[in-house]
């Protein structure tokens, strides 16, 4: 067994706002007590909520974003997205979005069509991944992930991880990342244990969506929206479940560039960010057809 990750914190959300008209998120971080987690940039947990059946998508629409990465996680419910880029797909439950804002790209983000006609509940989470300085120039993309290309890790008894994106006891996931970046789906049984390794040297945070967990044999993680923080130091997590629970672990190799950021836009400077600005108002990355 590899030396411990130790728990530096653990934090509830930073608060509380609505996306649009369609996502009523509480925001894990940044917060003032998990202001860099580099080279994540923001983690928003919408749900889980009801909706009642509508004859109008709900959501956000179209709007741009430029310098980072979104991921967004469908657990209940369905979210349909279109991009300037002309991509365009539907997630629904164990599916994931990855969009690469990279130089430039508006698109919107709403409510799947038979979610919203039958109503329900709706949880989903988002998650912002920063890019190194020469990636903020690339094409933007998109990788709509499906839960059958997600492979599925055990990791103890009645414990097991999904892989998003990097690496799980040297299982790959889909997704293609700039830096090194894991991203892993953790389910739990009441009763489960299991070891998590996460690589030394990295930013890495487990973030309880719903459930109740003791970390490491002492630090618990219970009741919704909570998120532990680990030292770079160490290589493994142990995880041991009081309830069935639902946790999203992320770990990544730190960005040492500067960071100016606005709104939609995450860049390195001042000049950048505004030179961001004006190439929305131009028109300049496009509109959703």
């Amino acid at each position: 067994m590899s030396e411990q990750k130790k728990v530096e914190g653990v934090y509830g959300a930073a608060g509380s706002h609505w996306v649009g008209d369609g996502f009523p998120v509480r925001t894990m971080f940044p917060s003032r007590e998990v202001e860099d987690l580099s080279p994540f940039l923001m983690l928003d947990y919408a749900g889980p909520a009801h909706f009642k059946p509508s004859n109008r998508p709900r959501g956000v629409e179209q709007h741009p974003h430029k310098g980072f990465e979104t991921v967004t996680i469908a657990y209940q419910g369905s979210v349909d997205h279109r991009d300037s880029g002309g991509n365009a797909g539907t997630i629904h439950p164990g599916d994931v979005q990855w969009m690469t804002a990279a130089s430039g790209i508006v698109h919107e983000e709403m409510h799947g069509k038979q979610f919203t006609a039958e109503g329900g509940t709706f949880e989903v989470v988002q998650l912002w991944v920063n890019l190194p300085a020469a990636a903020k120039k690339s094409k933007p993309g998109y990788q709509g992930i499906s839960s059958a290309q997600i492979p599925r890790v055990e990791l103890g008894t009645g414990a097991y991880g999904r892989v998003i994106a990097g690496e799980l006891n040297g299982v790959k996931g889909p997704a293609k990342t700039f830096t090194p970046v894991n991203v892993f789906d953790v389910r739990m049984e009441a009763g489960g244990r299991g070891e998590l390794k996460l690589p030394a040297g990295q930013n890495s945070a487990i973030v309880l969506l719903r459930g109740d967990v003791v970390l490491n044999g002492s630090s618990p993680l219970k009741g919704e929206a909570q998120i532990a923080r680990f030292s770079e130091s160490g290589g493994s997590v142990l995880l041991e479940a009081k309830a069935e629970s639902l946790l999203l672990v992320l770990s990544g190799e730190p960005i040492h560039e500067p960071v100016a950021s606005y709104g939609p836009f995450v860049m390195n400077t001042e000049a950048e960010l505004q030179q961001a600005f004006d190439d929305y108002r131009a028109g300049r990355m496009g509109h959703v057809g």
